[in-house]
């Protein structure tokens, strides 16, 4: 289904006066006649029901035609339909008049996700009808301003089979009315679906921290590729993969961000300690590297400025001591050596 817009529909201003004007003239026709009809004889009285019944019709056909009389603000959209065949869309903000038969389509007019076009109440009301509460639209417009589309947190499982926590908040605007209301049953509905779909399969390429031998670009080579690490790109590929699958709806995907990442309640205290050793490892290699690098550096030092000769025993019981108080968490503790070295 192609859209098709439909120009040169400006006209509801003239159209709004001559309407009015058919109203008056039609009201003033009925007053005229019924206030004439008694003066006269009964051939000047029919002349008279003809005009009264002219009146009528006048009227009828002004107050039905306000009904295509149509408002549009700005970023917004109507899809007209006339016996069920489509006729185009108005687009752009304007006071617009159409066939008063034609009727708009909105597919998606009663949908409340979480995003920001569904929080308002405007253009809706609500009635009660035996405890029992109606919510009662009043037009069929689309909007065609940037929304915000933030699903459910949802728990989905890495390349490494650990269940994570994701959420993703998708920028998105109808850009084709046509595709959106005729292609798709309810385009807002069926963003929501490839969403979570789209979140799902990217997901599941990727590791939550970076893991060795993980090919995430699917070039065979491993990569430091990862949700906490890589997040930018993630959200990238989850924008491209959502935009795939909602081009025939007429949408257009602006922008796709993480909101929340987190391991999943069950693995979250695990997953913390094994980080955290992790780090406490890394820590101790660094130590390490540099005490044996003060050792090394002493040894040097003193064998060079000749302050005293040690043989491979004693450098042994030196590097042992340097090695002890340089990676140890404790301060030394000085000894006083009253002897000889030997």
């Amino acid at each position: 289904m192609e859209e098709k817009i439909l120009n040169g529909k400006k006209n509801g201003f003239a159209m709004l006066l001559l309407l009015v004007v058919l109203l008056l003239l039609g009201i003033a026709g009925i007053i005229a006649v019924s206030v004439l009809y008694v003066s006269y004889n009964i051939i000047v009285s029919l002349i008279f029901g003809c005009g009264l019944a002219l009146s009528i019709i006048l009227v009828v056909i002004a107050v039905f035609s306000f009904a295509g009389l149509k408002v549009l603000a700005p970023q917004e959209a109507l899809v007209l339909t006339l016996f069920g065949k489509y006729v185009g869309t108005l687009k752009g903000e304007g006071f617009y008049f159409v066939n008063p038969f034609c009727t708009g389509l909105n597919t998606a007019k009663n949908t409340k996700l979480a995003q920001s076009g569904d929080a308002s109440k405007q253009g809706t009301t609500s009635i009660t009808v035996n405890q029992f509460q109606y919510q009662i639209t009043f037009h069929n417009k689309i909007s065609l301003k940037s929304q915000t589309l933030s699903n459910a947190k949802q728990k989905i499982n890495d390349v490494l089979g650990n269940p994570v926590e994701i959420s993703v908040a998708v920028i998105w605007r109808v850009v084709d009315t046509a595709k959106a209301v005729f292609n798709v049953e309810n385009y807002k509905e069926f963003l929501s679906l490839q969403c979570d779909t789209a979140i799902r399969d990217i997901v599941q390429i990727y590791p939550y921290d970076v893991a060795p031998g993980i090919d995430t670009t699917g070039d065979g080579m491993s990569d430091d590729g990862s949700l906490r690490g890589s997040s930018t790109i993630v959200a990238d590929r989850i924008k491209q993969r959502i935009q795939e699958n909602v081009e025939k709806a007429g949408l257009i995907i602006e922008d796709a961000r993480i909101t929340y990442l987190a391991y999943a309640p069950e693995i979250a205290q695990a997953m913390l300690q094994r980080q955290q050793a992790t780090a406490i490892v890394d820590a101790r290699k660094l130590i390490v590297d540099g005490a044996v690098g003060m050792v090394e550096m002493a040894l040097n030092e003193l064998s060079k400025k000749e302050v005293v000769v040690l043989d491979d025993e004693r450098k042994a019981q030196m590097v042992s001591n340097l090695l002890v108080v340089l990676c140890g968490n404790r301060d030394a503790q000085p000894i006083v050596n009253s002897g000889t070295l030997y």
